[in-house]
């Protein structure tokens, strides 16, 4: 009697595209500052001292480095006023030599992130969070993409997989990824539901999918009986189990024996974001 051959999945090296996506950056950066003496400019303002904001604004910067864009760095006190944070907006807004703000959330409980947010120009809004941007991106006239999302499509567009006419499953309804990568999905042809914690039959909705996307940031939540066979999936979740060991909202071991293309953590989506964050820049450079 023949053993079935279990076939694992494509794994989508988020590592290696998004370096191929810098590499892009870097040249296409080195052409503008020769051709137009145009250097892409990011500020990346951070309010207080939280551990993981400052990773990430490290990496920001290293990557900028990396690119040959000009960076500032600005900190504030973790007791800085909200008016001390818009008035440097406000500055960093006029500051011609600044082509993309980002603002490192979660800030301060006295801040109003959404204040915040909307204070920043919607031309170097480099993150794709304010709202004139989030609109363009609904009736399909973007100007800049959320980075997360924007990067998991061009994982799709990279690694050959096309989203026209397949059926999209989001878990998860989020303004950082959730609803923008449901509208991205649904601008390149798929039928896109969108699932959460209200969803009635969360397991029947994800079991028709040819494309899953897990953002709820629940380790392991999503396991490889809930998928169907060779299904795409597209892990955005980063959990830290008692262990230490990192995880996504996929069960990674179970998925990957069901699904065609699956994206691992870490080392899937998570490099992308500051790929596209880079490209962002570049393109709001370009416009000047």
């Amino acid at each position: 009697m023949k053993m079935q051959e279990v076939l694992m999945a494509t794994i989508i090296d988020g590592k290696a595209i998004s370096q191929k996506i810098r590499s892009e950056v870097k040249a296409a950066t080195e052409i503008l500052i020769k051709e137009k003496g145009v250097t892409p400019g990011l500020a990346v303002v951070l309010v207080g001292d939280n551990p993981a904001s400052k990773v990430y604004v490290g990496s920001k910067e290293k990557a900028c480095v990396e690119m040959g864009f000009y960076s500032e760095k600005h900190v504030l006190p973790v007791t800085a006023s909200q008016d001390e944070l818009l008035k440097l907006i406000d500055k960093l807004n006029k500051d011609k030599n600044i082509h993309g703000i980002l603002v490192q959330l979660p800030l301060p409980k006295q801040i109003n992130e959404d204040l915040v947010l909307e204070a920043i120009s919607p031309g170097k809004d480099v993150d794709g969070f304010h709202p004139y941007n989030v609109g363009r991106l609904a009736v399909g006239k973007p100007l800049f993409q959320p980075c997360t999302p924007y990067g998991m499509m061009k994982m799709l567009e990279y690694s050959n997989i096309s989203v026209e006419g397949k059926h999209a499953v989001i878990i998860g309804r989020s303004n950082i990824v959730g609803k923008p990568i449901a509208l991205m999905l649904l601008q390149k042809s798929a039928t896109v539901t969108i699932c959460h914690s209200k969803t009635k039959d969360l397991k029947a909705e994800v079991k028709r999918a040819d494309i899953v996307v897990a953002a709820i940031g629940k380790p392991e939540f999503v396991t490889g009986d809930m998928l169907k066979e060779g299904a795409v999936v597209l892990d955005v979740g980063i959990n830290r189990l008692e262990s230490g060991k990192l995880v996504g909202d996929v069960d990674f071991a179970s998925a990957e024996k069901v699904a065609s293309a699956i994206t691992p953590v870490p080392g899937g989506v998570g490099p992308m974001t500051i790929a596209m964050l880079m490209y962002n820049t570049l393109e709001s450079a370009k416009r000047v």
